[in-house]
């Protein structure tokens, strides 16, 4: 029946969904204290948790992004839904009946509903692995056996095997009541001069998001007159299924990520299942694609990647020309993560399906726990190209490994990877010569494609600026709340943003200016095109008008942060506090001026250039005397 879903139903369906249950299929979270958990926001990157979700309200709300809901707005942010797609998901996940208002507009979203593409996904992967068992699939049987994988590994991965008869699922959907139009938009059977199965004669191996349900399939060649000649085939792009945000094996390896707060990345599914199999439950593999930032985001939300060693993501590759250039385009993806990340590589180029067959599955763990840095192997890889013996030989290899290191963004690590080159390239190589060499690579970077990304600069060890989320054009860098630099401009806007009333036209004096950080800069604008602080006395909607004011998503994020965050006073700010502040940020204003003049002054010539210096001296003169009048009115304010 078309129509609005009853009110009442709603409501049911927000009483029954745990926030928690939903929202840890998707974020691994911990307790919080105080009834709450915590852990990585999905939406945005960030490198310590502000995610919250409270169960006893049925919120969550992260304080980095300040996005926030109840478990309907979730799933409707995480997956993409409706309202009305979302409710019924929930409705059926926590059974509760769904009644709709008759006459009323119809809220069902258009196309088939995820909940049926789920189901005739769930129908295909019994209906393959039963096919398995039968006459027609012993070639597939084989293939298993061959790699050691009995009827148990199939059963514990789902494996099935897609007839040779380019019908048969086809034929035994529409006997399960599902429609033409569900089983091609699940992406399971195709239309032609007729209806026919998009996977036909192959292995398969079911994809399944992070809940444990199959939203796609893998498909693996096995006969020699195949059509299709790709080794491999995948599931389309689906409204369910997202090949750049799937990482096969995610349901098996969420929890033990989680809890030893490791990842494994593999290059196959039969990988996948080695690794299992031999005692490493991390592992997952992507499905027909590049590893990418969205896989990255996946796996952040599961490990421990909070913080420098706080967990470790390790890729395995082969280590030929293939495997060398896909571990450099991971050592340029590095910056994704907080986690430590490396690399295990098997002699003679073995994976770890072929390290399982022949040596065992004790060889697959010690595969994995002798990983080596990725940095490391990614730097040999580009210097041993060269020949080291001869001194040009020397030289080249500086140059390209310096474009290598250039491109990282944490700047922190650069003289590190530089004193790492300078040791394999030989003892006549220095790191200061390798760093100019890094720096006129940089230089050259910026001259080809505009300015360098500095979105993930961080000094070490915390402190400094941390990531924005990634956004179209140039990257903004989003101050450290704990910088002691920018303390006063931050204390200073929560106090414009949170008690405009108390700081009132104390403000008066102050401009862009005074704020060295450009997102504090920008804060401050959008501050200002709202009416200025004098604006907000009264309005409870003060801060909201000030973050919609802003265009740039990082300003907007760091109003929200701002407006939420405690001021550093016990009690109300009064105007003690906020005076001193605001004097404090123009004293500082000032003293930067001052540096400035005697700078020029200690470069001008009194000899030559008297005029010149007298009017330096008396500007220098001048601020002094105004920086001593801040001074007074910071120890005497009122």
């Amino acid at each position: 029946m078309a129509g609005r879903i009853r009110e009442e139903d709603i409501a049911t369906v927000r009483e029954k969904a745990r926030i928690d249950e939903v929202v840890s299929a998707y974020v691994t979270l911990r307790n919080a204290g105080g009834g709450s958990q915590k852990g990585l926001c999905p939406f945005h990157d960030e490198k310590t948790p502000s995610f919250n979700v409270n169960p006893s309200r049925g919120f969550w709300h992260c304080f980095g992004c300040g996005e926030g809901g109840d478990a309907i707005g979730f799933l409707m942010k995480i997956d993409g839904l409706g309202f009305a797609e979302a409710v019924e998901r929930l409705a059926d996940q926590y059974g509760v009946l769904l009644r709709r208002e008759e006459g009323g507009p119809d809220e069902r979203p258009q196309g088939p509903q995820r909940r049926r593409l789920i189901e005739a996904h769930a129908v295909a992967q019994e209906f393959y692995a039963q096919q398995l068992r039968g006459p027609e699939a012993l070639e597939a049987r084989r293939f298993l056996d061959q790699r050691g994988f009995d009827q148990a590994a199939a059963t514990t991965f789902g494996i099935g095997y897609a007839p040779r008869d380019g019908e048969a699922l086809w034929r035994h959907l529409r006997e399960a009541k599902f429609s033409s139009e569900e089983v091609i938009a699940a992406g399971l059977v195709a239309m032609g001069r007729s209806h026919y199965d998009r996977f036909r004669g192959r292995l398969l191996w079911p994809i399944r998001e992070v809940s444990g349900d199959t939203i796609g399939f893998g498909a693996r060649r096995l006969y020699d007159d195949d059509k299709i000649s790709a080794k491999y085939l995948n599931t389309p792009e689906t409204p369910i299924y997202k090949k750049s945000h799937v990482l096969y094996g995610i349901d098996l390896a969420r929890r033990e990520m989680a809890r030893s707060a490791q990842a494994v990345v593999v290059e196959g599914y039969t990988d996948v299942m080695a690794c299992h199999l031999s005692g490493v439950g991390t592992a997952v593999a992507t499905c027909g694609t590049a590893f990418g930032d969205d896989h990255a985001r996946v796996l952040r939300r599961f490990i421990d990647d909070r913080r420098a060693f706080g967990g470790e993501v390790i890729f395995t590759f082969d280590g030929d020309s293939a495997g060398q250039q896909a571990a450099l385009k991971a050592f340029e993806g590095d910056q994704r993560f907080v986690a430590q990340t490396y690399i295990a590589v098997a002699p003679a180029g073995q994976d770890p399906c072929d390290l399982r067959i022949n040596a065992g599955e004790e060889a697959v763990r010690e595969l994995i726990a002798g990983r080596r840095p990725l940095y490391r192997f990614a730097l040999e890889s580009v210097v041993n190209r060269f020949d080291l013996d001869r001194a040009d030989g020397r030289v080249d290899a500086v140059r390209e490994a310096a474009r290598l290191v250039a491109s990282v963004r944490d700047q922190s690590k650069v003289t590190a990877f530089a004193q790492e080159v300078s040791k394999m390239v030989g003892a006549d190589i220095d790191t200061n010569a390798v760093l100019a060499e890094v720096r006129r690579a940089g230089r050259r970077g910026q001259q080809r494609g505009g300015a360098p990304d500095r979105t993930a600069q961080r000094p070490a060890g915390g402190g400094g600026e941390t990531t924005a989320e990634e956004s179209p054009g140039p990257a903004v860098v989003v101050p450290d709340p704990g910088d002691p630099r920018y303390a006063i401009e931050r204390e200073t806007l929560k106090l414009v943003l949170q008690h405009p009333m108390a700081i009132g036209r104390t403000t008066a004096e102050i401009s862009v200016d005074d704020f060295t950080h450009p997102v504090y800069a920008g804060v401050w604008q959008v501050v200002a095109a709202a009416g200025g602080p004098a604006a907000g006395s009264g309005d409870e909607g003060w801060a909201a008008k000030v973050r919609a004011g802003a265009t740039e998503p990082t300003i907007a994020s760091t109003v929200t942060a701002l407006a939420v965050e405690p001021i550093r006073t016990a009690r109300e700010p009064d105007a003690t506090y906020v005076a001193g502040h605001v004097f404090r940020l123009l004293e500082l204003t000032v003293q930067r001026r001052i540096a400035d003049l005697k700078s020029k002054l200690q470069r001008t010539d009194p000899a030559s250039q008297p005029d010149d210096y007298r009017a330096l001296f008396g500007q220098l003169a001048a601020l002094e005397q105004h920086r001593r009048t801040l001074r007074n009115r910071i120890v005497g304010a009122p």
